[in-house]
């Protein structure tokens, strides 16, 4: 029984190819739609999650700069006026925004509940870019493990269909479809983990620069 088997296996490894584009051609529209999909989302996933290490690491040096030549600046006006036109992280921008109405305003009276509320509405709107494509990231490491399991169930099925057309439980009619039916599974994880992993670094990353944001925002207020 064990050599007929392992027989089996051996001319069954031997006559059907397993390979991933192989995998791929031989699955049913449904299963390539699934795997099509995952690949996109997956694609797509990693473009954000590069995309943002390089906005994180660009704007966190830069707002160590602006924050150490700010305190050190004559005051606030004087650094303002000497704030490079490029200067684009939200530390500056929020900072940029709201001295332009300091500058602005010819009364001094309820300035401070004005430019609190201004602040407020500027970091709201730093935070929007700051977690811009977030829910996607979010949404591919909740829902890609179910597409692809969607994917391995429909395989299956046409498996279990192919035994019962044939009538025949060999290995050479049951492992190309269980093999085409895991491979969705193996993507959805693939897509799923590492966006999952960016997802919370990114968020993490996000809070800990939004409160720079505000302690900065406080400690300019004092001094207006």
């Amino acid at each position: 029984m064990e050599a007929d088997i392992t027989s089996q296996a051996v001319g069954l490894g031997s006559s059907v190819d397993f390979s991933l584009m192989s995998l791929f051609l031989r699955a049913d529209i449904v299963v390539k739609s699934v795997i099509i999909l995952l690949i996109a989302a997956s694609i797509y996933s990693w473009a954000i999650i590069i995309e943002k290490f390089k906005m994180f690491k660009k704007i966190n040096q830069s707002t160590v700069e602006f924050e150490e030549k700010f305190w050190k600046s004559k005051s606030a006006e004087s650094f303002y006026n000497n704030l490079p036109a490029n200067k684009d992280d939200p530390m500056s921008n929020v900072f940029r925004k709201t001295m332009q109405v300091v500058l602005k305003s010819r009364s001094r009276s309820n300035l401070n509940e004005k430019l609190t509320s201004l602040l407020e509405s500027n970091i709201e709107s730093e935070v929007n870019f700051l977690e811009k494509n977030f829910s996607f990231l979010a949404t591919v490491g909740s829902t890609a493990p179910f597409i692809g399991l969607f994917g391995t169930v429909w395989g299956i099925m046409n498996s279990f269909q192919s035994i019962a057309v044939s009538r025949n439980t060999s290995l050479a009619i049951v492992a190309p479809g269980i093999a085409e039916a895991l491979f969705a599974t193996a993507l959805g994880l693939l897509a799923a983990i590492p966006a999952v992993v960016a997802y919370n670094k990114f968020n993490s990353d996000s809070k800990r620069y939004i409160s720079k944001i505000d302690n900065f925002s406080k400690r300019f207020l004092s001094i207006i």
